[in-house]
């Protein structure tokens, strides 16, 4: 990479850099953003790479790494490659064009997939099947074993295969997104292609339905790939035929979901019609094997209107993440030691939820604290005779939602329930659609969002009589009411009964379900109303500080920061001199460690066995300590486009242990953390001589669960 230090214009020796009105349009002062996201992805990669994690947690990494890439093909390379075929020449926050960015990933992209099947080849399969867990070549078979998969084949494979030739009367057939198919080359029998029986082209279709890798014999741990069985029995679909090719490709689609909100009567009715053509997007990538002959690539290429770039080969398994069904083989020395999560001691009691977070916050910190308070928060709510409303935001539930199912029943006790369903959560838009009308068959007044937001904010209200008198409590979390998620993503919760709260609350569900149109609030940060401004002037007032001699600081524990007029402000702060350090686990397009530019602010980024997901914001504030936790990241989507929000922690306790527990052990990782460099690549942080090794998610682990 380019030493970005060369970048910049310093014959003049004058320092600091002098910042433009704006940073657009400049690779000196920012990173680009698929780059930085390519970089994240790296990351990931490495974990599968490294030789000190159990293999089936190597072999887990390596199934995010690719279903990571489904994503950004699905969604960012679909829109770079839609203004491409449009013409749209705009440039991106560094100054590239649509098709130097996919160049880009395409340069970048290539080296890493030759790496992950190099080790998935080499490494993982090899040493797990010297663990016993083995995916074997169906030609490696016996022939006892090749008859019993070959009657299995015929019992439970063959009745769902749909063959689909290509001819004049059979045009090119329609491959669905990511699915798995094989290309085949058939001829007659007896070989002799005149009179029009020349080798024809057919797809057929991997079942999905069928798991990928198929058991050997009465082996609970040897298994063959399902492509490979089917291909071994091809000629029985095409009866007469000769199967001359067989080869596995694979299709990624345009998956985007663009919906004119301001055109559409019903919000439900356009999304569910937006839904139905996703699986038609437009193809962007096509992947096949290593063994497919040049001239079926092209053929597939050009069929599905993608150009040389857009093909990758691989030499070996298409679709790594099937291979995750290995994990769930009974071999506990190759995965992590089980975590165990509990409720804090202060939840710990006879009391009811609503007495302890009475007398003071609670704060929770997912996964190693289990996530069941916040379903017995609703729980209780849903049963207990003195709640009068429950209102909530739900952005992604999971599938059987505890959480959705409590809400359902207070309804159905009479209480007032209000629940903003955002149905244009992607990928979850089908589950929140359904969830959506469950709850309204229950009585439940569900609303779907505002018009062009999307509401990602994660709060629940309770309103409860107590003496006379109404009492809110409040929940606010960084993750979303989903349990499953959160045994997985590190998140926090805050449970709190301050009044100001409850009542900011009360008034951003207004502003959600009604007419309200609130412009101040008396404790949130809400996006897209003041948050923006308010992170602004906690920047600002922090670098005043430092300017006055005073104690200032900042640390932000985020999962992107793209936006570039804080980034604009984060450069002015460190040019003032002020102390800034960040915690962004993906993109970031702020160039760190540049002298005259930011120098003084350092950006690592933890990517570890959970996926870390807390936003927390810190300000040292002159000694009177600011503290937030909430859902927005720092990117121009969550300050200007989404309704998001950050709420104080007011507890001097819990401000301690966020700064001291949580914030100061994710700066000393030192085993999992990674540090961006101003070139744009991440190194990662090593212990040095005599220093003890940190792995904040480890010593998390350790830490709740001695104090549970």
């Amino acid at each position: 990479m380019t030493d970005p230090l060369k970048q910049f214009d310093m014959n003049s020796g004058q320092h600091p850099v002098t910042l433009p009105p704006t940073l657009f349009l400049s690779s000196k002062l920012l990173f680009n953003r698929e780059a930085s996201w390519l970089e994240f992805n790296r990351r990931v990669l490495a974990e599968a790479l490294d030789k000190s994690q159990p293999l089936l947690e190597r072999l887990k990494f390596m199934s995010i790494f690719s279903t990571n890439l489904d994503e950004f093909f699905m969604i960012r390379v679909s829109g770079l490659k839609e203004q491409v075929d449009e013409g749209i020449t705009d440039l991106s926050l560094d100054g590239l064009t649509p098709t130097a960015q996919l160049k880009l990933i395409n340069e970048r992209l290539r080296p890493m997939l030759a790496e992950q099947v190099r080790c998935l080849k080499e490494e993982l399969l090899v040493e797990l099947a010297s663990k016993g867990i083995i995916v074997s070549p169906y030609r490696t078979l016996s022939d006892r074993e090749r008859r019993t998969l070959n009657t299995y084949f015929v019992e439970n494979v063959f009745p769902v295969l749909t063959p689909q030739a290509v001819d004049p009367s059979h045009p090119f057939p329609y491959i669905s997104n990511l699915s798995l198919n094989l290309g085949v080359m058939i001829e007659p029998n007896n070989g002799e292609t005149t009179n029009g029986s020349e080798p024809r082209f057919a797809r057929v279709k991997v079942p999905a339905l069928v798991g990928r890798l198929v058991p050997v014999g009465e082996s609970s741990n040897e298994f063959v790939l399902l492509e490979e069985l089917i291909a071994a029995n091809i000629e029985v679909l095409f009866p007469g035929m000769r199967a001359t090719e067989m080869h596995p490709f694979r299709v990624t689609r345009d998956a985007d979901i663009e919906i004119r909100e301001d055109e559409a009567n019903d919000l439900l009715q356009a999304i569910e019609r937006e839904l139905r053509k996703r699986r038609f997007g437009t193809a962007v990538r096509l992947e096949v094997a290593a063994s497919m002959p040049g001239e079926m690539v092209r053929y597939l290429a050009s069929s599905l209107r993608l150009g040389a770039d857009d093909v990758y080969t691989i030499d070996g398994p298409l679709n790594i993440p099937d291979l995750m069904a290995l994990y769930k083989v009974d071999q506990p020395a190759l995965k992590d030691k089980p975590a165990v999560a509990g409720a804090p001691a202060t939840l710990r009691t006879t009391e009811s939820i609503f007495d302890v977070i009475k007398r003071h916050d609670v704060l929770l910190h997912h996964p190693y604290n289990s996530f069941s308070p916040v379903v017995d928060f609703i729980k209780s709510a849903a049963i207990d005779p003195q709640v009068q409303a429950i209102k909530m935001t739900l952005y992604r539930t999971g599938p059987d939602s505890p959480v959705v199912q409590a809400l359902m029943h207070a309804s159905e006790k009479g209480k007032q329930v209000a629940v903003l369903v955002e149905l244009k959560a992607r990928f979850d838009e089908e589950s929140n659609i359904e969830w959506a009308r469950r709850l309204e068959r229950s009585g439940v007044h569900v609303v779907y969002g505002l018009l062009g937001l999307k509401t990602h904010c994660k709060l629940a209200l309770v309103v409860r009589r107590e003496a006379d008198a109404l009492r809110r409590y409040v929940h606010i979390g960084t993750g979303n009411y989903n349990p499953t998620t959160a045994r997985i993503y590190t998140d926090l919760g805050l449970f709190t009964a301050d009044q100001n709260v409850g009542a900011d609350a009360t008034e951003l569900f207004n502003y959600l379900t009604g007419f309200s149109q609130q412009t101040e609030y008396r404790r949130l940060l809400v996006a897209p109303v003041n948050l923006r401004e308010r992170i602004t002037s906690l920047i600002e007032r922090e670098m005043e500080h430092h300017k006055s001699g005073r104690p200032a600081r900042i640390i932000a524990k985020i999962n992107s920061l793209t936006d570039t007029k804080l980034i604009r402000v984060l450069y002015e702060a460190s040019q003032a001199g002020l102390p800034i350090n960040l915690i962004v686990r993906g993109v970031c397009t702020l160039r760190p460690g540049v002298p005259g530019l930011s120098e003084t602010i350092t950006v690592k980024s933890i990517v570890g066995r959970f996926l870390e997901h807390s936003r927390i914001f810190y300000f040292l504030n002159g000694g009177e300590e600011a503290v937030y936790i909430g859902s927005a990241d720092w990117m121009q989507r969550n300050l200007d486009r989404r309704v998001e929000l950050l709420a104080p922690i007011g507890d001097p306790r819990l401000k301690k242990h966020l700064r001291e527990d949580v914030l100061d052990v994710c700066l000393r990782d030192n085993v999992k953390a990674r540090r961006l460099l101003p070139d744009g690549s991440y190194e990662r942080v090593r212990a040095g001589e005599g220093e003890e090794s940190v792995d904040s998610q480890s010593y998390f682990m350790s830490y709740y669960a001695s104090s549970q």
